[in-house]
């Protein structure tokens, strides 16, 4: 028997119901394959999967924003799972920045956590906009000027052996790079950790614009470190929201699934592109999600 799509409950009269009815096993699937293409394109731009699940499940299916950041995090726990073996594979994460970076970025992920039963969702659509549109508006600057910080020396890099090299297939060159700006990165890890929590995405929004402006990591290494470092990120927060009955398993299972699978595939094809084109990608995603979650909050 066909019926409306909403095997949960949680998303009556969504414009997807307005639009076509499904059984409860057609919705898993159309959920899973969305999230093979938000898998892709986290993995590619280093966001994790939440850049496109959270505004799928809540413009699209209507979903409650808190149990579509829960189903989130746990979509960038996938993504973080298939796509960072491969970038540290092939040695463009920087492994000692990430685990060095994620002692900020966990604390906050910790203290965002509890600051979602505090704060209105419409509150959160408004910040997501925000922060996404941010983000995007820092990468294109960085197409156009030279980098924010002009440090050339950074005493904490230095000590903890910050600096790495990687090979660009791209390029079809070794390419080394030293990290600068070590507590700006610091801070604003903090800041990413917490943002991570209160809206699901990965804290890669934030992240990768850390990673780039402020330490000075070439493009590639910021998504590939950045896919390392969400996973534990939202490690620590997804305890917190499953604790709280903010995962639901029909939702977040073919969620995690089609994730994963996209994740792997956005791996292969990230070493074989330019950074100016992961770039442009950055911002054109970042961008469209902005617009759509701000007016979302206004409404």
């Amino acid at each position: 028997m066909r019926i409306p799509i909403d095997p949960t409950g949680f998303f009556p009269e969504s414009l997807a119901a307005r639009l076509f009815s499904v059984s409860p096993l057609d919705f898993v699937v159309l959920l899973a394959l969305i999230s093979i293409l938000a898998g892709v394109l986290g993995s590619l731009v280093g966001l994790g999967g939440g850049v496109i699940v959270v505004p799928v499940l809540t413009l699209l299916f209507h979903v409650d924003i808190r149990l579509a950041i829960g189903a989130s995090i746990i979509s960038v726990i996938a993504t973080s799972s298939g796509a960072a073996a491969a970038y540290v594979r092939e040695r463009m994460t920087n492994l000692r920045a990430g685990m060095f970076l994620e002692i900020a970025t966990t604390t906050g992920a910790v203290a965002g956590a509890y600051l979602t039963t505090v704060l209105p969702a419409r509150f959160l659509f408004i910040l997501f906009g925000v922060v996404l549109g941010y983000s995007a508006i820092a990468m294109y600057r960085k197409r156009k000027a030279a980098s924010l910080l002009t440090v050339s020396n950074d005493r904490i890099a230095n000590y903890f052996k910050l600096h790495g090299s990687y090979y660009d297939d791209a390029e079809k060159q070794e390419i080394s790079y030293k990290v600068v700006g070590t507590k700006p990165g610091l801070a604003l890890m903090f800041v990413a950790g917490m943002v991570s929590a209160l809206l699901g995405i990965g804290s890669g929004a934030l992240k990768v614009p850390a990673m780039d402006l402020a330490m000075h990591l070439p493009m590639k290494v910021s998504t590939a470190t950045s896919n390392f470092m969400i996973g534990v990120t939202a490690a620590a927060s997804a305890g917190v929201y499953f604790a709280r009955g903010q995962i639901d398993p029909i939702i977040a299972a073919p969620v995690a699934a089609g994730v994963l699978g996209g994740s792997m595939l956005g791996a292969k094809v990230l070493g074989r592109i330019h950074s100016s084109k992961v770039r442009i990608l950055f911002v054109i995603v970042l961008a469209v999600i902005a617009i759509e979650m701000f007016q979302r909050g206004l409404l």
